[in-house]
């Protein structure tokens, strides 16, 4: 199994899953449908599916597009988020496969978006595997809970995400790790983990690099959100619980003028 990065826009990530042996692919995401068709053509595969995160236009916004131009894809979507050119939707627990040994499952992750679906992918040896998480989960972060609570992004990121094995890669929607990371600095300043990150993403980005993948071990160890459940976290937010620390530090961090 490849994964290929394709920028869009102006933070955003596209993504092409190969199967290596079938050439067969599928795409996360694709808001630019040429810049997705020239990496098919370049890597030579068949362009199967899409699958979409959720309804924003900046991750949805090139389905109709896409549909027209390669005529008979289907496009999988969450079935509560009413996603644009939608022809298959998805729940929790769906399955789809791509190629010979690629399988993907459709993890419900709400609060960004109702009906916000993170895939999770394998090859057949269960090996390499990866998380696309669209805006529920950043490199160091999370996206704004514009359609839920507090207590569904603690569902979906420290219980659906945080129980996947710990070296599976995640690619998220954007590229805001630096942002989150000099933010995450401000709720744990000791923590030397998120130091070595910042300046770690900070030359990824100078030479023009993604400072994605991170691994949902990484996650753990420097992502503020993902670590609510640690007392000493807690405390640090003045806060008793996961849930409640989870909510102060998302106030901050939609506060935080970094």
């Amino acid at each position: 199994m490849k994964v290929l990065h394709i920028p869009c826009l102006d933070d955003n990530y596209s993504y092409m899953i190969i199967d290596e042996n079938t050439k067969e692919a599928a795409v996360v995401d694709p808001v630019e449908p040429h810049k997705v068709l020239r990496v098919a053509e370049e890597n030579e595969v068949d362009l199967k599916f899409v699958l979409t995160t959720h309804h924003h236009w900046d991750h949805a916004g090139g389905n109709d597009k896409i549909k027209q131009l390669v005529p008979g894809i289907k496009i999988y979507g969450g079935s509560v988020d009413n996603v644009r050119g939608c022809t298959d939707k998805v729940e929790n627990g769906d399955k789809v496969s791509l190629g010979a040994d690629i399988s993907i499952l459709s993890l419900h992750t709400p609060a960004h978006t109702k009906g916000h679906i993170s895939y999770y992918v394998t090859d057949k040896e269960g090996e390499d595997p990866a998380v696309f998480t669209g805006d529920t989960l950043f490199i160091a972060g999370c996206g704004k809970f514009f359609e839920g609570t507090a207590e569904q992004m603690y569902q979906s990121l420290c219980v659906t995400l945080g129980s996947l094995p710990k070296p599976t890669r995640v690619f998220c929607g954007h590229e805001y790790t630096v942002k989150n990371l000099q933010f995450a600095l401000t709720v744990e300043p000791d923590n030397a983990k998120i130091a070595q990150k910042l300046a770690w993403a900070e030359h990824q980005r100078r030479v023009g690099l993604p400072t994605i993948p991170s691994t949902i071990q990484e996650e753990f160890e420097s992502n503020p959100f993902m670590r609510v459940d640690l007392p000493e976290l807690q405390h640090k937010v003045g806060c008793k619980s996961p849930v409640e620390a989870l909510r102060e530090i998302r106030q901050r961090k939609d506060n935080w003028k970094g």
